[in-house]
């Protein structure tokens, strides 16, 4: 897990002025964001321009009462609260105070030093309040739930004015299957800055705490290679284990042909599992996880474009569960059975791809046409791109995001650190022991290896 980023030397009040002066432009209607963080600014866009959040705010909203999570939220929440109950003490000797935070930014609890738990009531920094950045702008928890990566925000970063005495540090915990976030741990001072410890802190809880879902999610996967097993030996009937993600944990012969992976080849960890080359697939197996959550009778059909077809193939889902929990679906190409798909989940016209990446230098943000954009790789948790203008670090946060939000734009993942822009590669070197390496037409002619696991794709979508 990344640690929070240490304060930096320089002058508190040079800094609070430069952020302060940049706010009062922005919620003018001005874009000059000269001495703002990228991370803050990418936040201030989406509070400003996407969810129109009020700047005058003063207290959070009261959060809904509808909750709608799975058992192992439960299990994140008590994990965290049980690490943020061991640390109260030290976090509220420091005037700090520590809150935990569901997927949809509701508090859920609250520990630490009293006189700052009493003035943040007037802000609702509170057990049954909502903290998303949909309705309480960038701060340390809602922006925390829209970051692959711990967030630090500090005075006049929060968006709205009655949060800037407050200085909060937050981390998600997210599903290992989905990437979606389960919770946030955050620690919040008021007119202080934070711990020293705050980062460390926070990264040991999230990583500990993940390891739980891991963990969890490994079981699963051998759960539903034992499903495809059984259903294997019923039928010969092409047939692939997914889980709730679109991955695919094990595939049969014809199944890794059709999904263009390989097949017979397990993959029960969640970090390896196979994406297919269909959008299509993956996002009928998405919406097919969400019916089975809700409805576990459910099964489900529709028809989807394969490799090497012509015509569409029809296919069938069917939910796998253990102990009450979908752990993914089995799905059989060839047939057709239950309730169809809309055609917002299969079969649909791919969604709109960006038209720019968004990168930063310095403190601007650069915004990139897709062809001036040769290769992203990753180098923890910063992405960094080789462009026309040079190398940049990309606004994204993580290599799976930005290969998720380029999918079908001319882009592929060649590896688990590079994902390349297929119309870039200049020449591919074959090694002495079969290793390819793709080197690019940017002016560095950047060579980038290609995994054994991802060469296949490479082959077929350079037609080599």
């Amino acid at each position: 897990m990344a640690q929070l980023r240490r304060l930096e030397p320089d002058s508190p009040s040079r800094r609070h002025d430069t952020v302060y002066s940049a706010w009062e432009r922005f919620v003018q209607g001005e874009d000059d964001l000269r001495g703002v963080r990228p991370e803050i600014a990418i936040s201030w866009h989406r509070c400003r321009d996407q969810y129109r959040v009020d700047p005058c705010l003063t207290a959070a909203p009261v959060a809904v009462a509808e909750v709608d999570h799975a058992l192992e939220h439960d299990v994140v929440f008590a994990e965290l609260g049980f690490r943020a109950a061991a640390l109260t003490h030290e976090i509220g000797t420091t005037g700090g105070i520590v809150t935990i935070t569901d997927a949809t930014g509701r508090v859920l609890a609250q520990w630490g030093d009293q006189a700052t738990r009493a003035a943040a009531i007037d802000a609702n920094l509170a057990p049954w309040f909502c903290w998303a950045e949909g309705t309480t702008g960038t701060n340390g928890m809602g922006t925390a739930l829209m970051s692959y990566t711990p967030v630090l925000i500090r005075g006049p970063e929060h968006w709205c004015r009655a949060f800037h005495d407050w200085t909060c540090a937050g981390v998600a915990v997210r599903d290992v299957v989905t990437r979606d976030p389960v919770a946030v741990l955050n620690v919040s001072c008021w007119r202080s800055d934070l711990p020293a410890t705050t980062g460390t802190w926070l990264g040991n809880a999230a990583t500990m705490t993940q390891r739980i879902l891991r963990r969890r999610a490994q079981d699963d996967g051998v759960e539903l290679m034992a499903a495809f097993d059984h259903a294997r030996s019923r039928s010969t009937t092409p047939l692939a284990a997914v889980d709730p993600a679109g991955r695919v944990v094990l595939a049969d012969d014809t199944a890794g042909v059709l999904l263009g992976i390989p097949g017979s080849t397990p993959a029960p960890e969640p970090a390896v599992r196979w994406k297919p080359e269909l959008p299509e697939f993956i996002q009928a197996a998405k919406y097919a996880a969400k019916q089975a959550a809700r409805n576990p009778e459910w099964t489900g059909s529709t028809q989807i474009f394969t490799r090497l077809a012509n015509e569409p193939t029809p296919i069938t889902f069917r939910p796998v569960f253990l102990s009450g929990h979908l752990i993914g679906n089995l799905v059989w190409f060839g047939r057709s059975d239950g309730d169809p798909l809309p055609r917002t989940a299969a079969g649909s016209p791919r969604p709109e791809h960006p038209h720019r990446m968004v990168a930063t230098r310095d403190n601007r943000m650069v915004l990139l046409r897709l062809p001036e954009v040769a290769v992203a790789q990753s180098d923890g948790n910063d992405v960094w791109l080789s462009t026309d203008q040079g190398r940049l670090r990309s606004a994204s946060p993580g290599l799976d995001k930005l290969e998720s939000e380029l999918s079908g734009a001319g882009f592929l993942r060649v590896h688990r650190q590079y994902v390349v822009n297929l119309s870039r590669i200049r020449e591919v070197e074959r090694r002495f022991k079969g290793e390819l390496y793709l080197v690019m037409d940017d002016e560095e002619k950047t060579m980038v290896p290609v995994s054994r696991r991802n060469a296949p794709a490479v082959r077929r979508a350079l037609a080599i």
